[in-house]
């Protein structure tokens, strides 16, 4: 059965492990190609865009996949709805693994807006020390608000020209501990975090250490994010691939 992964998340690698080991499968793994070096996967992996839902159509018929998981990062809309739209053509199957979103809990202090520009405007006119935790993409949104001081932690340098005057970057790779983030926001000085409502495990202990401390965190919402069938976790989209996403000929085998 020939599946084609949608990745770039922790959900992915772990769904590439479990392919990796089950002869019933051959499985590729694509990567928007955002991360210079990512982290080497035990399936085969391709790197780059399909070039829209008419390209990625194309790719399921030439590449004969059987079904698809989009276990892209909960923020990555346009993808999920290139695979929407790609499988509906092909009649392909796709389930797609939807992190659960982090839900505030008693002693967090959020504030949510809809964009990581509304995140900007919501840092205020006074001079605050921010730590901005969202990827490199939408650095260049803070570059007009100049009077606060911006602390951004990185897999990879910006690539944008615009970035905010006042910028440390920290170039570091998760998972982190909750006692590593007490510290950087302590070292730091940090008086807001802005961040990603990525959920997951991997970077809530910034939302912990954010409880802890007292900080406020202007939390950006997730975009409305088409879907196939929806699944929770790698190993429910095993479940899936070998029932509802297998072609009718193989399924029960």
């Amino acid at each position: 059965m020939r599946v084609l992964i949608l990745g770039g998340t922790t959900e992915a690698s772990a769904l590439a492990e479990l392919l990796a080991g089950d002869a019933r499968f051959e499985a590729t793994l694509s990567l928007a190609g955002r991360t210079s070096a990512p982290k080497l996967q035990p399936i085969a992996t391709r790197v780059g865009g399909f070039g829209g839902a008419d390209g990625l159509a194309r790719f399921l018929r030439a590449e004969k996949i059987d079904s698809v998981i989009d276990a892209t990062h909960p923020y990555a809309a346009q993808i999920s709805a290139n695979a929407v739209v790609a499988c509906h053509q092909t009649g392909v199957p796709l389930a797609s693994v939807v992190r659960p979103a982090w839900a505030p809990q008693p002693g967090d202090a959020w504030q949510s807006v809809p964009t990581a520009v509304a995140a900007a405007l919501a840092l205020g006119r006074e001079p605050r020390r921010v730590f901005l935790s969202l990827g490199r993409q939408e650095l260049h949104f803070f570059a007009a608000i100049q009077q606060h001081h911006y602390i951004a932690r990185l897999i990879e340098p910006p690539r944008q020209t615009a970035l905010p005057h006042k910028l440390d970057l920290l170039q570091q790779r998760g998972p982190f501990d909750r006692d590593a983030e007490l510290r950087l926001l302590r070292d730091h000085k940090i008086n807001v975090i802005v961040s990603k409502n990525s959920g997951g495990s991997a970077t809530y202990p910034k939302i912990e250490a954010a409880r802890v401390l007292g900080l406020p965190v202007i939390m950006i919402a997730r975009p409305a994010k088409p879907a196939g069938h929806i699944v929770k976790s790698a190993e429910a989209a095993m479940a899936w691939l070998a029932h509802d996403g297998a072609p009718r000929s193989l399924r029960g085998v």
